[in-house]
């Protein structure tokens, strides 16, 4: 299912607990971000509305590091046959760098730039304190790395989602936000249960896709 139903289903449990809950601004808008948040954490093992934007960047990065080996062993080649000294930066770090870079896909690169996302979020939260900034932080690195709807897309993940929620419930003082995170993620499950690959619920113990025939 795309990405923008899951952000517009998100969006209305959003809204309906933004109802709900005692009005405010701050914490009606709370309500909305964490729902929105929430329903499109799942594909953040896959290329998502959440990590679009550093696709082109990794993309930029790849193409970035193709002509900058090229242009870096043409320097080098260029120094020494005329004798100069090859500097240590150029030699020894800038074209092993770039062969590196160009030797990985730009997905890979992608990865790891959401990686890097997660652990900014994760140091984030241990100078702060919070711990639901912390496991955010965590899932957002660890996600990339895993199966397109894999370990992200169980309920073991739910639960776990629910958990990060409670700690924000609990750290920010906003009612229900676990309930409207829970609910945000289970919704793009549940939309993806009625699509015709499914969702494996149970991953690992139970290895099939869970789907509606009907739909």
């Amino acid at each position: 299912m795309k990405g923008s139903t899951h952000l517009i289903i998100g969006l209305v449990v959003g809204g309906a607990a933004a109802c709900y809950y005692p009005p405010g601004p701050v914490q009606s808008s709370a309500y909305v971000a964490a729902a929105a948040l929430s329903a499109l954490a799942p594909d953040l093992d896959g290329t998502n509305m959440l990590s679009a934007k550093l696709g082109g960047l990794s993309r930029a990065i790849h193409r970035g590091a193709l002509v900058g080996g090229v242009v870096a062993a043409a320097a080098a080649l260029y120094l020494y046959a005329t004798g100069q000294p090859v500097p240590a930066v150029l030699g020894w770090i800038g074209i092993p760098l770039m062969l590196v870079l160009m030797s990985v896909s730009s997905g890979t690169i992608r990865n790891g730039l959401v990686s890097l996302v997660g652990i900014g979020l994760a140091v984030a939260g241990y100078r702060s304190g919070e711990t639901w900034l912390i496991g955010l932080g965590a899932y957002t690195a660890w996600a990339p790395w895993l199966k397109h709807r894999g370990m992200t897309h169980t309920v073991w993940a739910l639960a776990i989602w629910y958990w990060l929620g409670r700690e924000l419930e609990t750290e920010r003082d906003i009612p229900g936000i676990a309930i409207v995170a829970a609910a945000g993620y289970a919704s793009h499950l549940v939309a993806d249960t009625l699509t015709s690959l499914g969702v494996k619920w149970l991953y690992p113990l139970y290895r099939k896709s869970i789907k509606l025939p009907f739909f």
